[in-house]
């Protein structure tokens, strides 16, 4: 009958496991862009805004993926992120010449983009360097 008695258990939920920096940095610039996204107007929230959702859930895929992989299998996933981090900058630029983001999230939100890009920028060069002919051979 005890086991029945579910309300009785204590359960212990373990902490959140630790993420990659650059991770943890996609995690806050997403939680950013959703507040914003939520208030996009109408017009641009299931157009523009919905890709970039798209996007912002893509790249962290790509990242996560590449964190678990060889060197050699990581630099694919790398490029892709940079590719559609970009992308996703500019649609975010659109979101804002159009009015639709005002001045201070736009900000925000590429402040966090613009860090997270340099920290892919410096993974990629590190990847090409770990994976150059030169450095294989010895």
């Amino acid at each position: 009958m005890s086991e029945l008695n579910v309300h009785k258990k204590s359960f212990q939920v373990s902490p959140p496991p630790r993420l990659l920096p650059l991770l943890q940095k996609l995690k806050e610039a997403y939680l950013a862009w959703y507040g914003y996204y939520q208030i996009l107007p109408k017009l641009h929230r299931h157009s523009l805004g919905q890709r970039i959702d798209t996007l912002f859930v893509e790249i962290i895929e790509a990242v996560a993926m590449a964190s678990f992989l060889s060197p050699q299998q990581k630099h694919p996933y790398v490029r892709l992120s940079i590719r559609k981090l970009d992308t996703l900058k500019i649609l975010l630029m659109v979101l804002w010449e159009t009015k639709s983001v005002d001045d201070k999230k736009y900000i925000a939100v590429s402040i966090k983009i613009n860090e997270i890009g340099r920290m892919l920028g410096g993974w990629n060069g590190q990847l090409q360097k770990q994976n150059s002919p030169d450095k294989r051979e010895k």
